[in-house]
């Protein structure tokens, strides 16, 4: 397979962003992951170097940046968890804002002209319309939101001032695993909803804790829009594509377009592992908007973004094997072919 050219990805040790290497290896590229693993794992850099350093030393980028050529940077370094951002909002204007200013600093100094950012769709806030097209406005309401809209605005800035192209995809939630299995999702502490759940369906943790019930949604729990992580890594690759062609800088949502509250989610993990969800109600979190789902609209006419495995069931179905569990339904499609 022909390389077409070295991209830099930060944090591509992490649940998202290992999934985005694989990808880009996938499509011919070579990735090369800098992370501090303070949240990565090691063994999940399988599909390029691996530089073990800080997004915010701009010295360690550059030098990366030069020694493997790099053409075009993916940017997923960041502090992600919205609670510990209202606990610790200086730690994220440091981590996720600093970082950002330390690598556009290290790509201007080395001629590098593409930045694929993940970004979020936190950046809305609470919207007053669902589904979210990129033209609602940015209002995000918890500091981990506001530093990603710093991102995006540093971005729009140093694209006029030092002529950066980028793509800012605001993503919603990331969800599932690699199908062939050779990646996961590992969080410590983890914090996401499909995780926990399914670790308190195969009984490794205790009851999971449902975070408000007073909503107006279909149920009373949040509902959002969960998008398997193997097409949101795609997402990212057809994105350097298009920053690579002469795409000018553009700002995507990436959804599958379709909202599932909480306990939607735990009822369709019971159906297909056949394992329940042992649960209990607790107050709202701070900061969690009731309804969030994506009008992607806008990534399938400038990327050809389309979702494959993004069906709830099916990100449920890849997934569960992780903790433990398997796809009930094809344990009894077997038996049934068998008989």
């Amino acid at each position: 397979m022909t390389r077409l050219f070295p991209i830099l990805v930060t944090g591509g040790a992490g649940f998202i962003g290992s999934h985005a290497c694989k990808a880009l290896s996938l499509a011919g590229y070579l990735p090369v992951t800098v992370d501090n693993l303070s949240t990565g794992h090691a063994d999940a850099v399988k599909w390029g170097p691996f530089v073990n350093a800080d997004v915010r030393d701009q010295s360690a980028l550059g030098e990366t940046i030069r020694e493997h050529g790099i053409k075009a940077v993916m940017h997923f370094a960041a502090s992600a968890y919205v609670g510990e951002s209202v606990d610790r909002p200086v730690f994220y204007y440091d981590n996720n804002a600093g970082g950002m200013i330390s690598l556009i600093n290290a790509c201007v100094g080395t001629g590098i002209e593409q930045i694929v950012l993940s970004s979020s769709c936190a950046t809305y806030g609470t919207p007053a319309d669902c589904p979210i097209r990129e033209n609602t406005p940015q209002a995000p309401i918890n500091p981990y939101g506001r530093s990603k809209l710093m991102c995006e605005e540093m971005l729009r800035d140093c694209s006029a001032a030092h002529g950066l192209r980028f793509a800012a995809l605001r993503y919603f939630n990331a969800a599932g695993a690699d199908p062939e299995g050779e990646l996961c999702e590992r969080h410590d502490p983890e914090t996401h909803l499909l995780p926990l759940a399914l670790q308190a369906a195969s009984g490794q943790r205790g009851p999971l804790q449902v975070f408000g019930t007073d909503y107006p949604t279909r149920d009373g729990s949040c509902e959002r829009d969960y998008i398997h992580v193997s097409d949101l890594a795609r997402g990212h690759v057809l994105a350097a594509g298009y920053l690579a062609a002469g795409g000018p800088s553009t700002a995507l949502n990436l959804g599958s377009g379709t909202g599932h509250t909480v306990f939607e989610v735990l009822a369709a993990i019971q159906r297909v592992t056949g394992a329940p969800v042992p649960h209990k109600q607790a107050r709202r979190r701070p900061g969690d908007p009731p309804s969030l789902t994506a009008d992607a609209t806008l990534a399938s006419e400038t990327l050809g973004f389309r979702t494959e495995r993004s069906g709830l069931e099916q990100i449920i179905s890849d997934a569960a094997p992780s903790f433990g569990l398997a796809d009930a339904r094809k344990a009894r499609d077997g038996r049934h072919a068998a008989e």
